[in-house]
């Protein structure tokens, strides 16, 4: 995919040839934009942009497409861009906002919305955006607030005791406040006639998740038996029904079958409750054969933009997406298979001598800072390139081989695995097999044409095998259908 790059004030004149070109271009990438090839538009609307880079719709084109990809250091760039091209081209702020927004600085896609509303006073669309975007900024602040006010977490204040199970309740039912096996498989059984598990359980299950991952450490070391099979899922956002075809393809976990998932277990798809509960209660079950590592979207920012803050709050309650913010702050950063293979969301680090001593050492009970390796364990991406780069994303930072081989030299391993991305088969093999991308939500958001995979591999010689499979049919509800209603609207 082409690099973001920016507007010069100063360019040459533009050829009544080379606009007409550009034009004929732009026509294109619209067209695979609209058909959703959004790394095709990307590379089309970058050849607009070289034979017109003072046409301001380029960028603000190529932004939308950098956001559908997650790209939001790029769309940020775009967006700038396009306003430095031209100041009073309204889309630019949009796009700029909504990059804004991805990231998590409301306040700055706060200012954008100011400036659309005072050029356009009397456009009802840009006087809402700007109200609901003040209302998110106003919101954060009165949590912040409140926050530092708090004496006690939401696990210390609730009363499981008060909460009654109504006779009408057909669902099911802890043994002994146990996570079982058949409880497990009633609950798939359950969520996939798309009924819920009862509240009681279900903050019975935070509880003990929470007692449970306060005394695991940030870098959990995980040994592999020599013939015992290990898979390694990645990215399922929300998305049950292709959890559920893993389960099928690959078999339920089990002592004789464990799992590591690999971050991000929700957001965008629309059923990431039913996901996160059920991968809760197989850790439960299993603890020392079932592992769950945290990805960029177990965060409170993410969540309440992408989506599982307001499921929670439809399917439950205000209070228990409160709850799932702590459970998330204590889930480990990362995982060391047979002391040979790293395993983590994002990937590597903006400096070399990092140890896995450094990374077991991080404090990890808090939302995940801008900046330092925890960061970078949740966001990073790899490049084809040696050396660095500033991230795409605009958070964590892009690595070459040369500094995954660094890594691997300097802490005795032999390749890393991480997640984070898409990859048209679910699976990229980097860094002259080195580091490895797996991601298992197939058609993403129902709209991207990927496969989703998962990696298994033996004790004995780590070699890791990929298995590739489609998405399966779900029920009629679109993902994102409870993302913040302002970041559906501007992307």
């Amino acid at each position: 995919m082409a690099s973001a790059s920016e507007c010069e004030p100063k360019t040459p004149l533009v050829s009544a040839e080379d606009k007409e070109e550009a034009e004929k271009l732009k026509e294109r990438a619209n067209q695979l934009f609209k058909d959703q090839h959004y790394e095709e538009a990307v590379n089309v609307y970058s050849e607009c942009i070289n034979k017109d880079p003072n046409n301001a719709v380029y960028f603000a084109n190529r932004s939308i497409s950098y956001l559908r990809t997650e790209c939001f250091g790029y769309a940020l760039s775009d967006a700038s861009s396009a306003i430095k091209c031209n100041k009073s081209y309204v889309k630019g702020y949009y796009r700029r906002a909504a990059a804004y927004m991805s990231l998590g600085k409301f306040k700055l896609a706060l200012k954008d919305f100011e400036y659309v509303s005072k050029l356009l006073p009397n456009n009802d669309s840009a006087k809402s955006k700007y109200i609901e975007c003040n209302k998110i900024v106003k919101q954060m602040d009165f949590a912040r607030a409140i926050a530092g006010d708090k004496q006690k977490s939401i696990a210390d204040t609730l009363n499981l005791d008060a909460m009654t199970i109504e006779d009408k309740y057909d669902g099911p039912v802890l043994e002994n406040e146990k996570v079982t096996l058949e409880f497990i498989k009633d609950l798939m059984e359950t969520y996939k006639n798309q009924k819920k598990l009862h509240r009681k359980y279900a903050y019975k299950i935070l509880l003990d998740i929470k007692s449970y991952f306060e005394t695991q450490p940030s870098l959990v070391h995980v040994t592999i038996p020599d013939k015992n099979k290990f898979t390694v899922c990645g990215d399922i956002h929300g998305q049950f029904y292709d959890l559920m075809n893993i389960f099928e393809l690959n078999g339920l976990p089990s002592p004789t079958n464990p799992y590591l998932f690999n971050g991000d277990f929700v957001d965008r798809g629309s059923f990431s409750v039913e996901c996160i509960f059920t991968l809760f209660s197989f850790k439960l079950l299993l603890p020392d054969h079932f592992f769950m590592s945290r990805g960029n979207h177990e965060s409170s920012t993410m969540n309440q933009m992408y989506g599982f803050e307001g499921e929670v709050k439809a399917k439950y309650t205000e209070q228990m997406a409160d709850l799932f913010t702590e459970v998330y702050n204590w889930l480990p950063l990362a995982h060391c298979l047979n002391s040979k293979v790293l395993v983590m969301h994002g990937g590597l680090f903006s400096e070399d001598n990092i140890t896995l001593k450094d990374i077991a050492a991080i404090d990890r009970n808090k939302q995940p800072p801008a900046e330092g390796i925890m960061c970078e364990l949740l966001w990073s991406d790899p490049q084809p390139e040696n050396g660095r780069a500033p991230s795409k994303r605009g958070v964590g930072c892009q690595f070459g081989p040369d500094v995954t081989e660094r890594f691997l030299k300097l802490n005795n391993l032999q390749y890393v695995i991480r997640s984070h991305e898409v990859k048209s088969k679910g699976y990229e093999v980097a860094h002259n097999g080195k580091c490895i991308t797996v991601f298992s939500a197939p058609k993403y958001c129902d709209t991207m044409d990927n496969q989703g995979a998962f990696i298994t591999m033996n004790g004995a010689d780590m070699i890791p095998n990929f298995t590739s499979y489609d998405a399966v049919e779900h029920p009629d509800v679109r993902p994102m259908a409870y993302a913040n209603a302002l970041l559906r609207l501007m992307c």
